[in-house]
C-alpha cells in the first residue's frame, strides 16, 4: 500500500523554523517514515505547509540525499531537492545509485537503455521489489526492473531503497533484497505546471511538460498529466533511442485525512542494444571494434550481418494503473486500499542465422527447404523476435485498528497474472530490414510448410497470488519503545503450458510461504535512537524458469526448465544505530543475512553444449554494514557519504550435470567488498551545484571466483542558475549535468555470470568446462543542458 504524504512532527523540528520548511521546494507535505515494518499507510498529520509545488530551495538535508528516519529498519532516500538537480531522463536505478548498498550497472549515460542493472547488498535485480503508489512494478514474468519505464523524474516526490526487505503489506513476491518504494508528488493547490527543454551529447534533446488543475471549482478534486518525449544516438556503436511517457494523478481529500486518487504512467520506448562483452572482448577492443553492433548491413558476412544494429532494436509498451484509498472510519478504523491494473508488451529481438533445411519446430524435425533473402552456406539471416504479451491485476488492502498504544493491522493482497512468450523469426531482406519492428503481424513471420510461424519457444502462463497478513505496532514508554510484530502468508499457484513439440507440455507450481518478523526501535533520547529487526522473505522461480526452450537448429534443449527449483528463502537480520542531530544526520547498520535454495540463472556446458538454466545453489551467507551520514545546510553547503562493507559466501558446492562444481566458500557473484560514495551539494537559492563520486570494488563473476570484473570510481558534476520569479514563470532555471567527468571506460557490471571461466576439476573427480561470463560496459562521458520553468 502507498505511504501516504504528511510531515512528521520529527521531520518539521529537523527542518528549522517553520518560514524554513514554507520556502522548501515542494509545498507538498513531505513523506512520513513508517514507525513499522508492517503498515500498509500511516495516519496522516493535522500539519500542513502550504507553498509552490516545484520548489527547489536546497533545504533537505545531505542536498536530498537523507532524511530523519524512526522505524525498526534500515532505509535510505532521495527527495526532490537531489532529484531536481540531475539530469531529467534519470531513471530511478542511477538516482539512488549513491545510496549504501546500492550497486548500479549502467550502459548509457543518459538513462534510454533498458541494459541497466541494481544489486543490493550483493542481490541482483530480479531479487528486489519495486512499488509505485502502491503498484507492483516487477516484469510479471522474470521479476526485473525496467527503471526507464516508471516514471518521469520530475514527478517523483521521493524514492526509498529499504536495503533490508521489504514491507509486510508490499505486494511483491521476490524481494529477499529489499524494496524500491517510489512516490509520486501531489498535485499542486492552484493551477499551474512546469516545463523544460533539454539538449546534449550524443544528439540527445528531451522535452517535458506537466499541467496541473489546481482544485477543481469546491470539489476538493485536483490532478496532474505530465508528457515527455525524448531521443539519443548510442553513445558507442550505431543505434538511437526513442521514448514517450505519460504520467498522471488525481487526488481527491476530505474529512479527516481521507483521500483517494488515481495514478498512471503510459511508457512506448524503441532502444538499440549494447552488446555485453566477455573479458576476453573488452581487452582486445574495448569500447570499440567486436563490442559494438555493425552499423551497416553486409550481406556477404552472415555473422556481421546478424549483428546489423536496426535488426536488435527493442520496442516496448507498457501501462500502469493504480486507484490508492485512505478511509478515516472512525477515531479507531481506517482502511487502505488499493485496486491496480496493468498491461505490456515488449520484443526483444536480435540477429542470428537458421539453417534452410533440417530445421526443428521444438523437438520435431521439419520437412522442406526455407528461402531467405540472404543466403551463405546453407544458412540465412532471420530477427529472433522474442516477444511477452503480459497483463496484470490486483487489489490489496488493510484494516487498521488503533487504540491507545497498540496499533493491528489485517490485510489481504490477492494477484492475477496472465502472461504470454513466443519466439518467431522474421526473415531479413538484402538491404538488412526486417518489418514490423513490433512483431505483431504473423504475416512477416518465418512459416512452416502449414502455414503456421516457426518457433523458437512459446509458453503461457497464468499465475495467482492469495496473502493474508497481521501485524502490529506497539509504542510503548511513551513512544521510546516501539515494537513491530507481523506475520504474512502468501499462497501462490501457476498454470503453465508449454506449447512447443517435446517432452514437456504442463509447468506447473504452487508455493506456501509463511513470514514471520519482528523489529524495535529503542528511542534513547529525541537524537539518537536503536533498532534491530528480523525478517523473512522469499522468491518463487521465475516463470522462464521454468520451461524448456529448443534451439530450431537442432532440436536440443537451449535452456532446461526447472519445475523442481524451490522457492528461495532469507532470514534477515539488521541492528542499527541513528542519530538526528541539529546539524548531523545519519545511521551505522550491521545485517546478516541466511540464504536457503538460493536460485541463480547462470550459463553452464552440459553434454558439450552451454544452455542456460535456473539452478538451486543451497545456501548463501551474507553480511556487512551499512553507514551514511548527511549535514544540514551550512552556509548553503549540504555533504553527504555512504559506504558499505559486505562479505557474501556461497555455502554449498553447485550441481553441474553429474558433478559438482567446488565453490563452497567462494564470494557471490556481483558482491564488491568495498563501495562508497560522497557528495557536496550547493544551493543559496540562485546558484546551486552537486559533486558527487562513486567508488566500487571488484566483482567476481563466476561462482568458482576464476574471473571477476575491476574496480572503478565514477564522478559527476551539476551546475545551475535559478533566476526569480519573473511576470508568470516561476523560478526559470538553466542547469548543466555532466556524467562520468572523466571519460572513464569500464566495465560496470555483470550481465551473464557463469559457473566457471575455466575448466575446473569438480568433487567426483570429472572435469567440468568452463564458460564466459559476460559484461555491462558503462557510459561515456556526456553533458546535457537543461532550461527549465514553472508557471
Amino acid at each position: 500500500m502507498r505511504v501516504l504524504a504528511g510531515v512528521s512532527a520529527l521531520a518539521l523540528m529537523s527542518m528549522g523554523p517553520l518560514s524554513a520548511v514554507a520556502a522548501d521546494k515542494t509545498g507538498q507535505k513531505q513523506p512520513k517514515s513508517t514507525h513499522g515494518s508492517y503498515s500498509a499507510t500511516p495516519k496522516p498529520e493535522t500539519i500542513t505547509v502550504q507553498g509552490f509545488a516545484d520548489r527547489n530551495d536546497g533545504h533537505q538535508p545531505g542536498g536530498g540525499l537523507i532524511r530523519p528516519q524512526s522505524g525498526v529498519k534500515s532505509v535510505s532516500t532521495v527527495g526532490q531537492d537531489y532529484i531536481m538537480k540531475q539530469a531529467p531522463m534519470a531513471t530511478a536505478f542511477q538516482l539512488i545509485s549513491l545510496l549504501p548498498g546500492a550497486n548500479v550497472a549502467t550502459t548509457d549515460p543518459m538513462g534510454f537503455s533498458p541494459n541497466t542493472d541494481l544489486t543490493v547488498r550483493g542481490l541482483s535485480n530480479d531479487s528486489i521489489g519495486y512499488v509505485l503508489e502502491g503498484m507492483p512494478m516487477n516484469d510479471l514474468a522474470a521479476y526485473s526492473g525496467t527503471p526507464s519505464q516508471f516514471a518521469d523524474s520530475e514527478n517523483y516526490q521521493e524514492i526509498a531503497l529499504q536495503q533490508g526487505s521489504s514491507d509486510l503489506s508490499s505486494p511483491v513476491l521476490n524481494a529477499v533484497g529489499g524494496l524500491v518504494n517510489l512516490t509520486f508528488r501531489d498535485p499542486a493547490l492552484k493551477a499551474g505546471g512546469y516545463a523544460s527543454v533539454s539538449y546534449g551529447s550524443y544528439d540527445t534533446n528531451r522535452e517535458f511538460i506537466r499541467l496541473d488543475t489546481g482544485e477543481i471549482g469546491r470539489s476538493g478534486i485536483r490532478g496532474f498529466i505530465s508528457y515527455s518525449q525524448g531521443a539519443t544516438d548510442n553513445w558507442r556503436g550505431p543505434g538511437r533511442d526513442k521514448k514517450q511517457h505519460v504520467d498522471l494523478k488525481v487526488l481527491k481529500k476530505w474529512g479527516n485525512g481521507n483521500r483517494v486518487s488515481f495514478v498512471g504512467t503510459f511508457n512506448t520506448t524503441i532502444t538499440s542494444w549494447y552488446l555485453q562483452p566477455t573479458m576476453a572482448s573488452w581487452k582486445a577492443d574495448g569500447i570499440g571494434g567486436s563490442n559494438n553492433l555493425s552499423g551497416t548491413y553486409n550481406s556477404q558476412n552472415l555473422e556481421d550481418a546478424a549483428n546489423y544494429w536496426r535488426l536488435w532494436r527493442d520496442g516496448e509498451r507498457t501501462i500502469y494503473g493504480g486507484l490508492p484509498v485512505h478511509l478515516n472510519l472512525s477515531s479507531h478504523w481506517s482502511v487502505d486500499a488499493e485496486a491496480y491494473s496493468q498491461m505490456a508488451y515488449g520484443n526483444w529481438p536480435g540477429g542470428t542465422t537458421l539453417p534452410t533445411t533440417n530445421l526443428y519446430q521444438g523437438t520435431e524435425p521439419v520437412a522442406g527447404t526455407f528461402e531467405f533473402p540472404t543466403i551463405q552456406d546453407g544458412y540465412g539471416v532471420v530477427r529472433a523476435d522474442y516477444t511477452q504479451r503480459s497483463f496484470r491485476s490486483g487489489l490489496n488492502m488493510a484494516a487498521h485498528y488503533k487504540r491507545d498504544w497498540n496499533d493491528l493491522t489485517f490485510g489481504y493482497w490477492y494477484d492475477y497474472g496472465d502472461d504470454n512468450q513466443k519466439q518467431p523469426f522474421t526473415a531479413v531482406q538484402m538491404d538488412g530490414t526486417a518489418p514490423d519492428i513490433w512483431a505483431e503481424k504473423a504475416s512477416y513471420f518465418v512459416a512452416l510448410p502449414n502455414g503456421q510461424p516457426l518457433l523458437g519457444d512459446s509458453f503461457h502462463t497464468i499465475s495467482q497470488t492469495n496473502a493474508l497478513f497481521v501485524g502490529d505496532h506497539m509504542a510503548l514508554l511513551g513512544d521510546r519503545l516501539s515494537v513491530d510484530i507481523g506475520l504474512k502468508a502468501v499462497m501462490m499457484s501457476r498454470r503453465g503450458t508449454n506449447n512447443m513439440p517435446g517432452p514437456q507440455y504442463n509447468a506447473n507450481s504452487n508455493s506456501f510461504e509463511p513470514l514471520p518478523r519482528l523489529g524495535v526501535r529503542w528511542r534513547i533520547d529525541n537524537q539518537n535512537q536503536l533498532f534491530a529487526n528480523v525478517m523473512t522473505n522469499f522468491r518463487a522461480p521465475s516463470q522462464p524458469a521454468l520451461y524448456n526452450i529448443y534451439d530450431p537448429s537442432s532440436g536440443s534443449v537451449w535452456t532446461q526448465g526447472a519445475t523442481n527449483v524451490r522457492n528461495e528463502y532469507s532470514i534477515s537480520e539488521e541492528f542499527g544505530y541513528r542519530r538526528t542531530g541539529r546539524w548531523l544526520i545519519g545511521s551505522v547498520t550491521f545485517f546478516n543475512y541466511n540464504f536457503t535454495n538460493r536460485q541463480i540463472q547462470a550459463e553452464a556446458v552440459q553434454n558439450g553444449s552451454v544452455i542456460s538454466t535456473t539452478l538451486n545453489a543451497g545456501g548463501q551467507t551474507s553480511r556487512g554494514v551499512d553507514i551514511e551520514m548527511g549535514l544540514r545546510p551550512w552556509h548553503n553547503f549540504a555533504p553527504y557519504v555512504s559506504g558499505e562493507y559486505l562479505h557474501a559466501t556461497i555455502d554449498n558446492d553447485i550441481l553441474a550435470g553429474d558433478d559438482y562444481v567446488p565453490t563452497r566458500g567462494k564470494r557471490a557473484v556481483r558482491s564488491p567488498t568495498l563501495q562508497a560514495s560522497g557528495g557536496v551539494t550547493y544551493d543559496d537559492g540562485h546558484v546551486f551545484g552537486v559533486a558527487t563520486i562513486r567508488y566500487t570494488g571488484h566483482q567476481y563473476a563466476t561462482f568458482m571466483n576464476d574471473e571477476r570484473m575491476p574496480d572503478h570510481t565514477m564522478g559527476d558534476l551539476t551546475i545551475g542558475y535559478r533566476f526569480s520569479d519573473h511576470v508568470r514563470l516561476h523560478q526559470p532555471t538553466l542547469r548543466m549535468n555532466f556524467m562520468n567527468i572523466t571519460n572513464q571506460h569500464y566495465l560496470s557490471g555483470v550481465a551473464g555470470p557463469t559457473l566457471n571461466a575455466k575448466d575446473v576439476t569438480g568433487v567426483s573427480g570429472t572435469t567440468i568446462a568452463g564458460s564466459a561470463p559476460s559484461y555491462y560496459i558503462g557510459g561515456g562521458f556526456a553533458a546535457l543542458f537543461t532550461a527549465s520553468t514553472g508557471f
